[in-house]
């Protein structure tokens, strides 16, 4: 079986999330002072620049990932293959169905206090708490039922309208893509009005294919109910 990564509601309704964003998220550690090493760039299709400040006091290992790849221009190109609309936008795969990663090892979990906010960035995975690779997703609206689930390591501080603007569906029929993601250490100026159009209308970037370890689906919700109010992995 492929690997695919995918964020999943483990269980929970639609109408149980909902519930659930009117509760009291998990207190918030105030981030310390942003430095430029830990601002991630995301110059996406959809016209402009989304800067992230990454928190290596939270999550050390998944923002060393983050940075590992930016700077070999993994991401670079990429597109973001599972949005849903009043949920969150998954990018990050090379293969761009939710089957891919990089040629690194899986990471351990860093499970944490930061909530699932609107803004929020996390790791997307498995069903396997450690099978977090390459592939993240942005909150466009909270769901703190995902808190302490997935391993939340940033949050967008700005550009957050351009994420709005990725183009919903599972997959999207023209996704959204990473124009070029940087480290704001390395003083990469965004694309040019042209460099953007052009890479949207370029197709993916072809990546060959990795030995992944199998990780099994979720299992389905039992209640019909659930199965047709939550977003299904692909098959």
């Amino acid at each position: 079986m492929l690997k695919r990564l995918f964020v999943f509601l483990l269980g929970l309704s639609f109408a149980t999330a909902a519930a659930a964003q009117t509760a009291a998220p998990t207190p918030q550690v105030a981030p310390p002072p942003a430095t430029p090493e830990n601002i991630w760039h995301l110059d996406l299709s959809t016209g402009g620049r989304v800067s992230i400040q990454l928190r290596p006091d939270i999550a050390p290992g998944h923002v060393e990932r983050i940075k590992t790849l930016t700077r070999r221009g993994f991401y670079n190109g990429l597109t973001f293959h599972r949005v849903i609309d009043g949920f969150m936008a998954q990018g990050g795969d090379p293969q761009g169905d939710g089957t891919g990663g990089s040629d690194l090892p899986d990471l351990n979990a860093e499970f944490n206090i930061l909530p699932h906010v609107r803004g929020a960035v996390s790791a997307a995975r498995g069903q396997e708490v450690n099978s977090a690779n390459s592939q993240f997703f942005i909150m466009l609206a909270p769901r703190f039922s995902l808190d302490n689930k997935y391993t939340a390591f940033g949050r967008v501080i700005s550009g957050m309208s351009f994420v709005d603007a990725i183009e919903k569906g599972e997959p999207p029929a023209a996704p959204s893509r990473i124009v070029r993601a940087s480290l704001g250490s390395d003083n990469v100026p965004p694309p040019t009005a042209a460099e953007i159009a052009a890479a949207a209308a370029a197709p993916a970037p072809a990546a060959a294919p990795l030995a992944l370890p199998a990780v099994e689906a979720p299992a389905e919700p039992a209640a019909e109910a659930e199965k047709a109010a939550e977003p299904q992995p692909q098959p």
